[in-house]
């Protein structure tokens, strides 16, 4: 039975990857019709492969979901509205609602019930987004890390690009989202290091270590990104997804330092350390790019490893505390103001 499951997931996947994106020769990343890391990742047996899927569809240890209610502020679009400039709002995992110029922007937005191909199968949501889609104000912007299914929604933008102003995500992925019917000109594509500017705000597209694909034939025929966004009186960076590497130095050297630093802290494993930082590695990289302020996000929403739920949390603010990095925990749908965050609270714990 539990082959025959796996059979029918890889099949859905496949389905899913209905869209080959074209060729970027003139990027730098781009080679054998693959885009690559500047580090790259070690190489994996397609037995170590087989086996890591195995244990995450089927031989979880126990702890990875909550045995609690997770605490989520309801956000209503009038407490938008009436919110101080300079304010973010995590909606959970790597979804970010930040308030910059008066106007909205999100990262990453995910809505739906399961982070997969269909809504029946597949790593459920702990909680309920802080508010709807129907309550979201208009969106300046959406900024988009990589492909993943847990960074990249397709029903989610189905509804979302009437409101949305610009998307601007790594090379192809711009052009699945015109796949899908978004309207080209609400697309920007950027590659590593290019720049552009929405209402006087310029983002700048980074590089991450990390991996890209949707089904069974698409791996790495997209860009993944990690994003840096200044302002007038802010400069903040948002990961995206990655695993730890020098490219965090370079880039606090380039762009920092950085009033917040939201990084990735959760689906870590010793296995894939390459594509996803483990906790330690997170402060270290807060600290490469001269983070002021360390916010972790990518945990709390969906069970995407085979660490205890809560273990991300509990292990990031320790390690800050005794490194003294100054870390903020909001809860979903907790403001916090972007040039003076407050430190929050173990939401996490009962």
């Amino acid at each position: 039975m539990a082959v025959l499951t796996g059979v029918v997931i890889m099949s859905v996947f496949a389905w899913a990857m209905r869209f080959q994106p074209p060729a970027y020769d003139l990027s730098p990343q781009f080679r054998d019709g693959r885009f690559h890391n500047t580090v790259p990742r070690p190489a994996r047996s397609f037995l170590a492969g087989v086996s890591i899927w195995y244990t995450f569809l089927f031989d979880k240890p126990a702890g990875t979901t909550p045995d609690r209610v997770i605490p989520v502020r309801t956000l209503t679009q009038s407490e938008l509205l009436a919110a101080p400039d300079n304010s973010v709002w995590r909606l959970g995992h790597s979804s970010l609602l930040l308030k910059l110029h008066d106007k909205f922007w999100l990262t990453d937005p995910i809505f739906s019930e399961r982070s997969a191909p269909v809504q029946w199968f597949g790593p459920q949501r702990f909680h309920a987004p802080p508010i709807t889609l129907d309550e979201l104000p208009p969106i300046e912007a959406a900024i988009i890390s990589h492909n993943h299914y847990d960074h990249l929604d397709h029903a989610t933008v189905m509804v979302l690009h009437e409101r949305v102003k610009q998307f601007i995500a790594p090379l192809g992925v711009g052009a699945t989202l015109v796949s899908w019917g978004v309207p080209a000109g609400k697309v920007q594509e950027l590659d590593w290091w290019e720049r552009t500017s929405v209402d006087g705000i310029r983002v700048v597209a980074t590089p991450a270590r990390h991996f890209s694909g949707r089904g069974t034939g698409d791996a790495d025929r997209t860009l993944w990104a990690s994003w840096v966004i200044t302002g007038n009186g802010f400069n903040l960076f948002f990961s995206g997804d990655s695993g730890y590497f020098d490219g965090f130095k370079e880039i606090g050297r380039r762009f920092g330092p950085f009033d917040v630093a939201f990084l990735e802290t959760g689906a870590y494993d010793t296995r894939w350390e390459a594509v996803h930082m483990l906790p330690e590695q997170t402060v270290q990289a807060c600290g490469d790019l001269g983070g002021k302020w360390l916010v972790p996000i990518h945990n709390g929403t969906f069970d995407l490893a085979m660490h205890a739920w809560d273990d991300p949390m509990e292990r990031v603010t320790r390690l800050a505390s005794e490194l003294e990095v100054a870390v903020s925990t909001p809860e979903m749908g907790e403001r916090i103001g972007l040039l003076s965050p407050h430190a929050g609270q173990a939401w996490w714990h009962e």
